[in-house]
C-alpha cells in the first residue's frame, strides 16, 4: 500500500523491481502518478486478475504528495560516463544496504555530487535503512542512489547535471560519516565498481 511521500520509483527501489514492470502490472501510465493508500501489485498479475488495483475511495484522482515525476528522461547520448559521487575510501561493511552497493567514507557535510546526468525521481527519508535518500534516473536502464545524506539539495523532478552537488554527507547506521552509493540496472543492483572510473584511492 502506497505511503505518503512514496513514488513508483521509490517502491520499485525498495523491492528490487523495475519501475516499468510495476507500471505495466498496475496499468499506471506516464507520468506515473500514485496516491497514498493505493494498492500496488509487486508481481505480474495472473490471467484471472487483470487490470489495475483500485485507488482508495477517499483518494482524489490527482494531486497529493505522490506527485508525478517528469518522464521520460531524455536518453543519454551514447553510454553513460560515470564519475565518483564523492572522494573517499571505499569501505567494506556487513550492513544489509552495503551488499547492494558501496559505502564511501568521508567527512560529515562533505559535498555529494551526481555520478551522471539525469532527473531526481526520489528525494526523502521514507525508505527504511537508507536515511535521507536521493534516487536519480539517468535513462530507461540506469538509476543511481545516494543514501545517508545530511542535507538534500535537490527535489523530485529536478534535472541534474553530471557533477552537480545534490546533497551533503551524513552519518551511516554505525554513526560514521559515509555515503552509501548504488547503481541499479533495470531495477537490479549492480557493482558500482564495474562502472566507476578506476582510481588508486
Amino acid at each position: 500500500m502506497v505511503a505518503r511521500g512514496e513514488t513508483l520509483y521509490s517502491i520499485a527501489f525498495r523491492y528490487g523491481r523495475d519501475y516499468r514492470d510495476l507500471a505495466r502490472w498496475n496499468a499506471i501510465e506516464e507520468p506515473y502518478v500514485i496516491m497514498p493508500g493505493q494498492v500496488i501489485r509487486l508481481s505480474a498479475p495472473s490471467a484471472r486478475t487483470p487490470g489495475r488495483p483500485p485507488l482508495p475511495s477517499s483518494a482524489p484522482a490527482t494531486g497529493g504528495r505522490a506527485a508525478p515525476v517528469p518522464v521520460p528522461v531524455p536518453a543519454a547520448q551514447g553510454p553513460l560516463r560515470w564519475r565518483w559521487p564523492v572522494s573517499g575510501r571505499v569501505l567494506r561493511s556487513s550492513s544489509p544496504t552495503s551488499k547492494k552497493g558501496v559505502d564511501i567514507s568521508g567527512q560529515q557535510g562533505q559535498s555529494i555530487i551526481a555520478a551522471a546526468p539525469g532527473v531526481v525521481v526520489y528525494s526523502g527519508s521514507g525508505l527504511l535503512g537508507y536515511g535521507r535518500l536521493i534516487i536519480i534516473k539517468h535513462n530507461d536502464t540506469f538509476l543511481s542512489a545516494y543514501a545517508y545524506n545530511d542535507q538534500l539539495l535537490v527535489q523530485e523532478g529536478d534535472r541534474i547535471a553530471e557533477g552537480q552537488a545534490i546533497a551533503t554527507m551524513g552519518l551511516g547506521s554505525d554513526g560514521r560519516p559515509v555515503l552509501h552509493f548504488q547503481i541499479r540496472k533495470d531495477g537490479k543492483p549492480v557493482n558500482p565498481l564495474d562502472y566507476l572510473p578506476k582510481r588508486s584511492s
